[in-house]
């Protein structure tokens, strides 16, 4: 297994990580997902371990908090071995302290999160959300005390737009905080939004991308056919409009590319989205759930190979899209701008 720095920092991650929302099944969108209890769980991370995939995903929230209990409850006496991500800001209870990231919430939602984990640390901590309510002060001055206390290692951010994260980590430059070093962020071939701010963000200020819903939704699964109905499986039936909308003309063309490069090379068409992921820049690590060992052995194997250039270029061709504006416009003054294409 490839490890690669997250961001500027000298931590190192692997190019797969493993992502636990499919861990306690609480709730009908969590259910969707998946119901991995505990034997099931060990079981997953057992298989990991052995492929070198060592970091494990999950949040507060996910199934009300049972994600993280079982994740923890797992990994007893194999603590060692893994590094654990997990995050916190969205809404846990009805307290009126009970979301956000103010000092309040975040040091009540990190103590909540190292009982469950039953842990004294967590490797990677990171707000699932921006907080536009809580001075972006108070949030980086609480991240530095939690740091300095040993309960979290390093600090990132998920689902932040490009203004965000450049003003936290402006403010973090000028206090002397913490620097965000992470960016767990939606991006597959059927959603390349990253790539118009973010990405350049990512290159010039070195956070590095944590990859969450690299197979678009469960939309690039292989399981979905032009024409045909979704599979019975699918939990597309239970979540499709809850996720990124994605054109269905558009989204065939991409799956007939993927099938195009699946048949050249023998792989799979998650296999194949996947790695065309770790070629990206500013990509650290990629987050790949299961509900099952099949499904986990399926994801592993895409790694140990390449895409060769001209079937990356394939890919390419068939996902892009045109970009908002501004950035339609600064790909006309590449000369100057080069980070903009």
């Amino acid at each position: 297994m490839e490890y690669r720095h997250l961001g500027a920092s000298g931590f190192k991650v692997p190019v797969l990580s493993f992502g636990t929302g499919t861990f306690g099944g609480k709730g009908e969108f969590f259910e969707a997902w998946g119901a991995t209890d505990v034997a099931e769980a060990r079981r997953l991370i057992d298989i990991c371990f052995d492929a070198g995939v060592t970091m494990f995903d999950t949040a507060d929230i996910y199934s009300k908090g049972a994600s993280e209990s079982v994740l923890g409850e797992a990994l007893k006496g194999k603590r060692d071995k893994a590094l654990i991500s997990t995050k916190a800001t969205f809404r846990f209870d009805d307290d009126p302290n009970g979301v956000g990231s103010s000092r309040f919430h975040l040091i009540r939602a990190v103590d909540a999160s190292l009982k469950r984990l039953q842990t004294d640390y967590i490797d990677l901590f990171q707000l699932h959300g921006f907080d536009a309510k809580t001075p972006i002060p108070e949030v980086l001055s609480t991240l530095d005390d939690l740091v300095r206390a040993g309960k979290i290692r390093y600090i990132g951010v998920s689902n932040f737009s490009g203004w965000h994260l450049m003003k936290s980590l402006d403010i973090a430059d000028r206090y002397g905080y913490p620097r965000y070093v992470a960016n767990q962020t939606y991006y597959s071939l059927v959603g390349r939004d990253y790539e118009w701010e973010l990405m350049p963000l990512g290159i010039d200020q070195g956070v590095g991308a944590v990859v969450w819903s690299p197979l678009g939704w469960g939309r690039l699964t292989g399981k979905l056919k032009r024409g045909q109905p979704l599979p019975e499986t699918s939990r597309l039936h239970k979540t499709a409009d809850m996720g990124p909308p994605v054109p269905q003309e558009y989204l065939f063309s991409v799956l007939d590319a993927l099938d195009d490069v699946a048949a050249e090379t023998g792989k799979t068409v998650p296999q194949i989205a996947l790695n065309w992921l770790l070629q990206r820049p500013t990509v650290a690590t990629v987050l790949i759930g299961a509900r099952d060992e099949a499904q986990l052995r399926q994801n592993l194997g895409a790694v140990g190979w390449s895409l060769t250039p001209d079937q990356v270029a394939k890919l390419d061709a068939a996902s892009a899209v045109r970009p908002a504006y501004p950035y339609w416009h600064q790909e006309g003054f590449a000369e100057r701008n080069p980070k903009a294409v």
